[in-house]
């Protein structure tokens, strides 16, 4: 097993906001859902920014401009501007300028927040595989993109035009459930040309690239709610991270992450980032978290009594210490019913 492979949370004696200068927030699930801010989200960001730390908030999403965004954000009560929001069109669209010409025309398949992040790179979005581009990408664009916005990215790609992307998250979630997202059409030009698009988006290392050349940020922490984005970016770019548990991702599948899922730290919300995390105390197989003692045994197994959290973090370590450098097939559902979470 690697010596740098994650086989617990770690601890802190000294509140998170403290630690690191600036905080790389995900924004649906972790600040908000359906558009409404999530529980002690607002608080806890407006002290944490009261007390230095820099707030960032990095999305996937490549649909709408980082004004649009920052806007919402401030109506919800969270501090926020436009220079504070990064996108993966924005990520996207500096990678394109690096490899085309500049001034170049770019068959766009997305929304305005992708036509703009291409302009602020001085290169022209253009609607037709027949306008010449240099270049065709895809976004996020809206249940209103219309099917023939596909065809005019198979036709260019199909032509040997170079094929980006601004991410290839397969879902979206809606006020109504989970919906496509941009993977899924993504999908729709690899299956009709046979073609891989270049990447941008998280968990990939432009995304990360972005968002320190944006924010310069020293030492940045990474606060998302999914293990194959968020969590996974961090790994891929050498930083911390903090899961919430507000999103996506429930407590079965945080024990059976593999080790570039494994986050740095684990909390329920963004109260996490106001505060310290326990030490984790290893002896014998048995791994101690508050008043909680966790091993792996035939099946995960949590004895004693406490704040669930300890509970999950003490179970989390014996998963993690199990599996090594791949992913824990032990039950957790005995262990996790002792904790409600």
């Amino acid at each position: 097993m690697s010596d740098t492979v994650r086989t617990s949370p770690a601890g802190s004696e000294q509140t998170l906001h403290t630690v690191y200068d600036t905080a790389l927030l995900d924004l649906d699930g972790v600040v908000y859902a359906g558009g409404e801010a999530i529980v002690h989200a607002v608080p806890s960001l407006r002290v944490a920014c009261d007390e230095g730390m820099h707030l960032a908030y990095v999305t996937n999403n490549a649909l709408r401009p980082p004004d649009v965004v920052a806007e919402h954000l401030t109506e919800l009560g969270v501090p926020a501007r436009p220079e504070d929001v990064i996108t993966s069109a924005q990520a996207v669209a500096r990678l394109i300028s690096e490899q085309v010409p500049a001034g170049s025309r770019i068959l766009v398949v997305g929304g305005e927040g992708l036509r703009l992040a291409l302009r602020e790179r001085g290169l022209e979005p253009v609607e037709s595989a027949d306008d010449g581009p240099a270049a065709v990408v895809q976004g996020y664009g809206g249940p209103e993109l219309a099917w023939g916005r596909f065809a005019e990215a198979c036709y260019a790609v199909a032509r040997g035009v170079p094929w980006f992307a601004s991410n290839t998250d397969l879902t979206i979630p809606s006020g109504r459930g989970i919906a496509p997202g941009n993977g899924a059409a993504v999908e729709v030009v690899r299956i009709a040309t046979g073609a891989e698009p270049q990447v941008a988006g998280k968990p990939l290392p432009p995304m990360h690239r972005e968002t320190i050349l944006r924010t310069g940020a020293r030492r940045p922490l990474v606060v998302g709610d999914r293990l194959d984005t968020d969590i996974e970016g961090a790994f891929n770019g050498g930083v911390d991270s903090l899961l919430v548990l507000t999103g996506v991702t429930d407590g079965a599948a945080l024990l059976a992450a593999r080790p570039e899922h494994r986050p740095t730290y684990v909390d329920a919300d963004l109260r996490g980032l106001l505060t310290g995390q326990p030490v984790i105390v290893a002896e014998e197989g048995a791994y101690h978290c508050g008043g909680w003692t966790a091993r792996a045994a035939s099946a995960l197994e949590l004895d004693g009594d406490g704040a669930p959290l300890d509970g999950l973090r003490a179970l989390c370590a014996a998963a993690w210490t199990e599996a090594g450098d791949g992913a824990s097939g032990l039950d957790s559902g005995k262990a996790l019913a002792r904790l409600d979470l």
